[in-house]
């Protein structure tokens, strides 16, 4: 051992770099920076890869964004033919509302137009059907009385509850008058006045014994009635004949839950 140490020393000696002039050069340079991979390895634990979870979720965006954008780009067939028929409406029922206010063209026949829609209104039919009810002294009359007045009331909280559900607006700023209040109907979507026509007249045709003329002019009564709501501004063309269908529709329904006389006395009586 003693003879090894002294030989290391002796080779530090005769080694010519471990002098004091050539010191300089197993030292590294002031300014100089440390090797890449020294810094690579100082910054490994401070900077962590990206989850793998994140790559996979932003090339799953970048995959469905362009789809995206195709679908609103490029809306489909019935998309396009709902969106046409719908502006044609709006188009038309504009053309058609010449009494929609005082500078339309027909701003004098405004009074008369609106006196025609008024003869569709609920509050008159309930009123003239309860008179005539108290009036009336034979089963029969009663019978036909008190389903069309049950047809009435069914068809105001039918359009009362569709209308407050779409919630359409009319083709013009038109406010409801004090008696489309008293029936709740302030929206377009469907036209109470046209329902209420054509199930009433659909009533009498059914259970009255009329003659040829007064079978036509019923059914051009329910006709102008409709039109009326789109000459005044308040309905579009779609909402009127969606109220006919309507009006129909609910004649049907009471056909089907007709109520017997035996059941319209004990009504009567009751009430």
């Amino acid at each position: 051992m003693p003879g090894s140490q002294s030989r290391a020393r002796a080779r530090d000696r005769n080694n010519i770099l471990n002098r004091a002039e050539f010191l300089s050069l197993n030292q590294p340079p002031k300014g100089v920076p440390e090797p890449r991979s020294s810094g690579r390895k100082a910054a490994g634990p401070s900077a962590q890869p990206p989850p793998p979870g994140d790559g996979a979720r932003e090339r799953r965006q970048s995959q469905q964004l362009p789809e995206e954008d195709c679908m609103q780009l490029n809306p489909s067939f019935k998309g396009i033919a709902f969106n046409s028929l719908l502006a044609i409406d709006i188009c038309m029922s504009k053309r058609l509302g010449v009494c929609a206010g005082r500078a339309t063209s027909w701003a004098s026949a405004r009074s008369m137009i609106k006196l025609i829609g008024i003869t569709g209104h609920g509050i008159p039919w309930i009123g003239g059907t309860i008179l005539c009810l108290v009036k009336s002294s034979t089963l029969a009359g009663q019978e036909v009385l008190m389903n069309l007045l049950l047809a009435l009331l069914l068809d105001i909280m039918t359009v009362a509850g569709m209308q407050k559900l779409v919630k359409r607006r009319g083709p013009f700023e038109t406010s409801p008058g004090l008696l489309d209040y008293l029936t709740m109907d302030v929206y377009a979507f469907p036209a109470g006045h046209a329902s209420r026509a054509a199930m009433v007249s659909k009533f009498f045709l059914s259970h009255l014994v009329l003659a040829v003329p007064l079978r036509v002019l019923l059914v051009l009564w329910a006709f102008c009635v409709g039109l009326s709501r789109v000459m005044i501004g308040r309905h579009h063309i779609t909402d009127v004949v969606s109220g006919f269908v309507l009006g129909y529709l609910q004649f049907r329904l009471v056909e089907l839950v007709w109520m017997s006389s035996n059941t319209c006395q004990m009504l009567i009586s009751a009430w």
